[in-house]
């Protein structure tokens, strides 16, 4: 049976902006969720994970990851030092799942209130960090290694991500 190849639901940067400024500041826990994982490419998993240990001077490591990949991303702009009081972000009494279930409410409830498109998924700010790199010029091995993907055919879907881009190049060119 053939798989359907869709392209990602990629968040844009005017995007982002617009969630966090729909999320108020007292929700601070779910304010540093969607910053991480949109500036760093994070997977709402290492997300939950993050800890202040994982700081380096310019960079988190993530020491476990999907398919237990270790990796280094940078720490995200808009980083404050008051974050770290709030990490790790879940709640140790309440199983892991059930937190991982709450973020995507949280985002998927601050997208609806920011009039974003429905379809977006908290991985949907993975999906915008890596296409945001590789439309500003960044290889696409150094975004292979940000994201952890082990096959570079995995990194470049974000390659095709955004047919409008396509399209204005098409046009800019007849």
């Amino acid at each position: 049976m053939k798989r359907s190849h869709k392209l990602p639901k990629c968040i844009r940067p005017e995007e982002f902006k617009k969630l966090i400024s729909i999320v108020p500041k007292k929700h601070i826990k779910a304010r540093i969720a969607f910053l991480l994982a949109y500036g760093t490419g994070m997977r709402i998993s290492e997300v939950l994970r993050c800890s202040p240990e994982h700081f380096r001077k310019d960079s988190i490591f993530i020491p476990i990851s999907k398919n237990d990949v270790e990796r280094v991303v940078p720490i995200p702009k808009g980083w404050k030092e008051i974050y770290f009081k709030h990490l790790p972000l879940p709640n140790p009494k309440i199983k892991f799942d059930s937190e991982i279930r709450k973020y995507e409410r949280w985002f998927k409830n601050y997208c609806k209130k920011a009039k974003l498109n429905p379809l977006y998924s908290f991985h949907s700010m993975r999906h915008g960090f890596a296409t945001r790199l590789l439309e500003n010029g960044s290889p696409i091995n150094y975004v292979q290694l940000l994201l952890g993907h082990s096959n570079l055919s995995t990194t470049s879907i974000y390659t095709k991500a955004n047919p409008i881009d396509a399209i204005k190049s098409y046009e800019d060119v007849f």
